[in-house]
């Protein structure tokens, strides 16, 4: 991924106000994000735990969702321990339903979206083995690194679509 500024960032969200976006907290230590071992920036907010984040790069742009991580009140009997993005598996609270508003009038409805995802949202260094469950040993695969990085972003720009439709 190509190195993104603060200020297209900030721009990037399409399922939050502009104040909202100028208000949200960057990833700890952002100045040193290793954008050559991402497919998208995600991140949870370190003042506000609940929020998370990611921006994707699509057609040249970044898109940005901004994401809150269900509350733990009820068990769901279907939680799930694989992330729909990267297809990683993940032990006790490695993996979170994240939900998101959908764009524009829908999401000023109240509509949203939801996916489990890595509870960090460090999908990228997982896939790459940078990052690892300390729990769970990852699929034995026959996809290449390229070719589970194609599908983490294929799976994340469906996510996206549904935000934005």
């Amino acid at each position: 991924m190509e190195p993104l500024g603060e200020k297209d960032i900030r721009a990037s969200f399409v399922n939050c106000s502009k104040g909202e976006a100028r208000r949200l907290t960057l990833p700890p230590g952002f100045a040193e994000t290793p954008w050559d071992d991402l497919d998208f920036l995600g991140w949870r907010d370190p003042k506000a735990p609940e929020r998370g984040y990611v921006v994707a790069v699509r057609d040249g742009a970044p898109v940005g969702v901004a994401l809150r991580a269900s509350g733990g009140g009820q068990r769901s009997l279907l939680k799930s321990s694989i992330c729909s993005v990267c297809v990683t598996p993940q032990s006790g609270s490695g993996i979170t339903l994240f939900v998101a508003p959908r764009a524009g009038e829908a999401g000023r409805q109240g509509n949203s979206v939801g996916a489990y995802m890595c509870a960090d949202l460090a999908c990228s260094l997982y896939v790459r083995g940078k990052k690892t469950s300390v729990l769970v040993r990852r699929f034995e695969e026959s996809l290449g690194v390229a070719e589970r990085n194609e599908r983490t972003l294929r799976n994340l720009y469906g996510f996206l679509d549904q935000v934005q439709s």
